[in-house]
């Protein structure tokens, strides 16, 4: 297995990492949990770099390139939807699952028309609107990081009245985000199947 897809392969193992510092609390946690999101990043692109100009591209790390950065997504998305702050909204999770479902839907089908336009000889590249729902879903993500960080292991000491002021900002800033990244990635979805439809078609005439 050469460097980029050793690369790739390690972004799993950062991804369970990250799940277990955004799942239990320690000193630093959700510091450990935004340095190991920002270092599976940097190694999204090493992989892609290194693959390009130096080592090649290979099958394997087609497959799992991709899927490694859905996985990395996903689970921050997920742990995201069990965390609540403390004083502002307590009810509410932090990113609602009716914001996560629809962008994991979205991922799943495109992976699905990636596989399918694979087994005709396709290949579907990442189009503007795809590439802005990635640096959307990034930013939405750090900036949630970065919030989870400063809130629980940086500022929780300071008084209450004002911590609780501070989350109530951070909520509805995290909330906005990931709606406006929701809202791309569906977008981005629908413009994915709408300019590849031939896939489904030529499928269905050799059924036929």
């Amino acid at each position: 297995m050469n460097l980029p897809n050793q690369l790739t392969c390690s972004r799993f193992v950062f991804s369970l990492l990250m799940l277990f510092c955004l799942s239990f609390s320690f000193p630093y946690a959700k510091t450990w949990a935004l340095f190991l999101f920002v270092l599976a990043s940097i190694t999204d692109f090493l992989d892609g770099y290194l693959a390009r100009n130096k080592y090649g591209c290979t099958a394997f790390g087609k497959l799992m390139d991709p899927l490694a950065d859905k996985v990395l997504v996903t689970v921050a998305l997920v742990a995201f939807v069990e965390i609540r702050f403390d004083l502002a909204y307590p009810q509410y999770s932090l990113v609602p699952a009716f914001l996560v479902v629809p962008i994991l839907i979205r991922e799943f089908m495109v992976t699905g028309l990636r596989l399918l336009a694979v087994e005709q000889g396709e290949v579907i590249s990442a189009g503007p609107m795809g590439k802005w729902k990635t640096a959307l879903q990034m930013v939405a993500i750090i900036f949630t990081l970065l919030s989870l960080s400063l809130v629980e292991d940086f500022i929780s000491g300071i008084n209450p009245d004002t911590l609780k002021s501070i989350e109530f900002t951070l909520h509805w800033i995290i909330w906005i985000l990931m709606a406006g990244a929701t809202v791309i990635t569906l977008l981005s979805g629908i413009e994915y199947f709408t300019k590849h439809h031939q896939l489904f078609t030529s499928e269905s005439h050799e059924e036929n």
